[in-house]
């Protein structure tokens, strides 16, 4: 069976290395994983083409989105959020599902960090899952900060079928937003780094980034006593549902996965 990430651009994912890890460790020998680069333009011909030699594939930006008009069906965790990234072929059907909420709610809950208030920083497709992720965790409000409130509709509306309170500010405005339990941070890693200083303070931060590692606001709150998520946690907890989705089996073996990542983490690091 085959299955692949795709994205554009795809070359940097660790997706081939968490899945290929599961693979040996479940000793699926005929399975293959690979890194398919594929932007919004070609993606209904390249998924059109997947025969029944598919198992499932990974999508990253910016097809998490692109990728909903062409699915037969979609859970709805992923219609509420407005972006499946994962995408599971059966009976010659398309279906799609989001990893990402469930990948959010195992890193925090790995790392010990329950939310009782929380600020999103950014607007895209991850904050939309996390605003889900935080749902789950029993959060009914959450504030989202962002460069321009224009931007953040789609958001707005992920919130709105949520039956999430969202408050929506800029970022300009953060030192009045801090006093919260937790700060998940969406930014791309230099747009985060300048906010470093102003984060020093939160009891905890969740940043999407996982390279590199740690990233100056990771540092800022852990010198300063917080506790700090990585990207990477998320990633990896998303990439094990996905493996359980594609292959129907439930002993996914997390710590196989976890380190055939983080090897090669610090070999692209090195």
């Amino acid at each position: 069976m085959r299955a692949a990430v795709m994205g554009s651009p795809i070359g940097h994912s660790l997706s081939p290395f968490l899945h290929r890890a599961a693979y040996r460790a479940m000793r699926l020998d005929g399975w293959s994983y690979e890194a398919i680069e594929c932007d919004e333009a070609r993606l209904p011909e390249v998924i059109g083409g997947m025969g029944q030699e598919w198992a499932g594939l990974s999508l990253t930006m910016p097809l998490k989105r692109a990728v909903l008009p062409l699915l037969d069906t979609v859970a709805p965790l992923a219609v509420e959020v407005g972006g499946a990234n994962t995408v599971i072929f059966h009976d010659g059907a398309r279906h799609g599902e989001n990893t990402d909420v469930y990948g959010i709610t195992q890193a925090l809950a790995e790392a010990g960090v329950r939310p009782t208030s929380a600020l999103v920083l950014g607007g895209g497709a991850t904050a939309a899952s996390a605003l889900a992720a935080l749902r789950e965790l029993g959060l009914g409000a959450v504030t989202l900060a962002v460069r321009d409130p224009a931007r953040a509709g789609e958001t707005a509306q992920v919130a709105e079928r949520l039956g999430v309170a969202l408050r929506v500010e800029t970022l300009d405005k953060l030192d009045a937003l801090l006093d919260v339990d937790l700060v998940i941070s969406t930014l791309p890693g230099e747009a985060g780094d300048r906010f470093a200083a102003r984060l020093a303070g939160v009891p905890a931060l969740f940043d999407v980034v996982y390279a590199p590692w740690p990233t100056r606001a990771a540092s800022a709150v852990e010198q300063a006593g917080g506790r700090v998520v990585s990207g990477f946690s998320m990633l990896l907890h998303q990439a094990v549902k996905q493996v359980e989705l594609m292959t129907g089996r439930t002993d996914v073996p997390v710590e196989d996965m976890r380190a055939a990542g983080e090897e090669e983490l610090r070999r692209r690091a090195g």
